[in-house]
């Protein structure tokens, strides 16, 4: 490998997925890679629908665009685009405009394929990119996006003006006064001219001008300006287009109203799940973590009046405590050193099923190499309780039966956990089946993907015991979905005496059991509902039609689900009174249940040979 391209790959091998990946990843990806400087003139050409590339930004700062027009996300160093087309095979919808020359890395689909082919990481990276794109563009479709919003419904404050005769001494007082960081200035009721506390820094003091100068001796002339009617977005766009961070706002007839900030503007994109997990993932010390996961709760609510599906905010959840977690593993390195050795961080549950609610708990544990030291056990212990610890700082309860890293029990090397999964196997007392499903839904989160897939393996090879799943069988009928012999629900009372009925226990849980079990025997390693679900199409043991009943079921009992806890109707978690669904709901409630309490008579029957 040449000096330079020994250079690059210090560069590439820094950047997520390789920075997870062996040495040959990085070196196919030097070695295949082609370079090009883009700029204006150039931009247009390689967005090439017909021969999509993997880009990958060394230098400069892009825009990438929509078909409306829109920007989609500026792009810096470390960013990739065009992956889209490369794992769909659609064409290029969006375009590139170049803010900032610079040098980009590019690489073909034939390559591209190739990396996904031999590195599962690798793909993963780039699938879970592009689900969190469509996310973002499935957001932002709707018109209540915070970029949508008017100009007008943004504003704080009126228009603070002065005349261009006005001394700076004067203006200083007046922006004091108001308690604004700028001021505009006016003649005959038109803008000519803005003033910002930069300017007094920069341009008085700095240069130790006289303050009783007139004001437009240092006013900014002719700035820039944007109408009350315009939208949120295109401020954003002008200010960042021009590198400024005071934009005055106009009527119709160009008077002015009052003045735009960047504070502003990103006040408004803190209602923006995906701008909120960008920014966790760039906090730089625990108390911004903190304060980021406060506005968890109202960024939900709001989340969720602007998409058709309701259970999209499980993934959106999974996704912010994945965030937290990476993040604080990272910070938790920063400050003790990196790991001693390599290690999985893993998390169990919901959150590995990416199915959390606002109610959900901790459920993680440490995957660590067998034969560690004390000193090395003792580094991962102080990890374990970091990551745990701030967690619950930041709002994810600690878990009542301590399945968290910050536990023995759950920090162990991979023969540990190999025997604590066998002996469940083999051994299925109630408390096992409760273990298994809780265990069973795993997930990587972050450190070393090889340790987490040698584990999968094992796990694959030792689940295959007739006995354990007779027994998951048996132990999904224990849980009765409510519905009587006449159809009608099976209620129960609060101490109050409201009715209710259990949607995580009685309906959601016992839909998310039977996938795991069709899913764990016929090997597939997914631990999300649907999309366990999705993969076992292409299996026998279930239907098509059982199947989509089954995802169409747990889709609809998630959506009451979240939206009596986004609504808060006073009744247990998780619980709604049927009373008070309008007679559509109650019907669509019904046949749910009747559908689950079928599916899970067919996995006695397939299962534990009908001694149900």
């Amino acid at each position: 490998m040449s000096s330079e391209q020994q250079e690059v790959a210090q560069f590439i091998n820094k950047q997520a997925p390789f920075s997870m990946l062996q040495d040959s990843a990085c070196s196919y990806f030097v070695n295949h890679l082609d370079s090009i400087y883009l700029t204006r003139e150039n931009q247009t050409q390689w967005l090439n629908s017909e021969q999509p590339k993997l880009f990958l930004i060394r230098s400069g700062l892009y825009d990438l665009v929509d078909a409306k027009g829109d920007t989609v996300t500026r792009l810096t160093q470390g960013d990739y685009f065009g992956y889209p087309s490369l794992l769909t095979g659609d064409s290029i919808q969006n375009s590139l405009e170049v803010q900032k020359e610079g040098i980009v890395y590019m690489l073909d689909q034939t390559h591209f394929d190739y990396l996904r082919r031999e590195y599962k990481a690798f793909e993963q990276y780039f699938v879970r990119a592009h689900a969190n794109r469509l996310l973002s563009s499935h957001y932002k479709s709707n018109n209540d996006s915070w970029s949508e919003r008017k100009i007008s419904e943004i504003m704080t404050r009126k228009a603070i003006t002065l005349p261009p005769d006005a001394s700076i001494r004067h203006s200083a007082k007046k922006m004091q006064e108001h308690g604004v960081s700028s001021i505009m200035i006016t003649e005959n009721s038109h803008l000519v001219g803005v003033v910002t506390d930069r300017d007094l820094r920069n341009r008085v003091l700095a240069d130790e001008v006289d303050p009783a100068q007139a004001i437009n001796s240092i006013m900014t002339n002719k700035p820039k300006f944007i109408f009350e009617n315009n939208r949120v977005f295109s401020a954003l766009h002008l200010m960042l287009k021009h590198n400024i961070h005071h934009l005055p706002v106009l009527d119709e007839n160009h008077k002015p109203l009052g003045m735009i900030t960047s504070t502003d503007l990103l006040r408004q994109q803190k209602s923006d799940p995906v701008q909120l997990i960008g920014r966790i993932y760039k906090a730089h010390n625990v108390a911004d973590l903190k304060r980021y996961a406060k506005e968890i709760p109202e960024l939900l609510k709001g989340f969720s009046n602007n998409i058709d599906d309701i259970s999209l905010i499980g993934k959106l959840l999974s996704g912010l405590t994945d965030a937290l977690t990476s993040r604080l593993i990272f910070l938790f390195q920063q400050h003790h050193g990196a790991a001693p050795t390599s290690f999985s961080f893993i998390c169990f549950g919901s959150q590995a099923r990416e199915e959390q609610t606002l109610h959900s708990d901790q459920d993680n544990g440490l995957l660590l190499p067998d034969g560690l030291n004390d000193e090395q056990h003792a580094y991962f212990k102080q990890m374990g309780e970091f990551v745990c610890e701030n967690l619950v700082e930041c709002g994810i309860r600690r878990c009542p039966g301590n399945i968290m890293a910050s536990s023995d029990a759950c920090r162990m090397s991979v023969s540990d956990w190999r025997a604590k999964f066998l002996k469940w196997i083999t051994s299925p007392t109630p408390q096992a089946m409760l273990n298994c499903k809780i265990f069973f839904d795993l997930r990587f989160i972050e450190g070393s993907t090889t340790l987490y897939s040698q584990f999968c393996e094992e796990l694959t090879h030792i689940s295959r015991n007739d006995l354990f799943y007779a027994a998951m069988a048996s132990d999904v009928n224990t849980n009765s979905a409510p519905i009587g012999l006449f159809n009608n629900f099976k209620t129960e009372k609060t101490e109050q005496h409201h009715k209710y009925i259990d949607l995580k226990k009685r309906g959601v849980v016992i839909i998310n059991d039977l996938a795991r079990l069709y899913a764990l025997k016929v090997g597939i390693r997914r631990a999300n509902t649907q999309e366990r679900l999705d993969a076992l199409l292409k299996y026998s043991l279930l239907s098509k039609e059982d199947i989509y009943n089954l995802k169409d079921c747990w889709r609809f009992l998630t959506q009451l689900r979240l939206r009596t806890q986004i609504n808060e109707e006073g009744l247990p978690s998780n619980c709604i009174n049927p009373d008070k669904l309008n007679s559509l709901e109650r019907h669509q409630l019904k046949e749910a249940f009747y559908l689950v309490k079928q599916a899970q008579q067919g996995a006695a029957f397939k299962f534990a040979r009908g001694s149900l």
